[in-house]
């Protein structure tokens, strides 16, 4: 399984018929989880991209009700450098 999370802002407040039918894409195999931030305008979606790709997720989002824009970019903090041991000098 290969875990990936991808963020769409949304233009207007999902009605409550949108959020009954978000909670419904909850049960789509492959989706993890599926976040709504009100104060950024936003749904965040963790899946399982064996199953899914970020296409698919728009597409369910935009079925449910939502006017999503383009999706963000997530940029994970790389790992810090390995120190290369300096060689003994003879």
């Amino acid at each position: 399984m290969t875990t990936v999370e991808i963020v769409f802002p949304y233009k207007r407040q999902p009605s409550e018929a949108t959020a009954r039918a978000l909670n419904t894409i909850r049960e789509v195999y492959g989706i993890r989880r599926i976040l709504l931030d009100e104060k950024a305008k936003s749904v965040r979606v963790e899946y399982d991209a064996t199953r899914l790709n970020g296409a698919s997720i728009q597409q369910l989002l935009r079925r449910a009700g939502l006017e999503l824009g383009d999706p963000f970019t997530l940029v994970t903090d790389a790992p810090p450098p390995v120190a290369q041991p300096t060689p003994a000098k003879a």
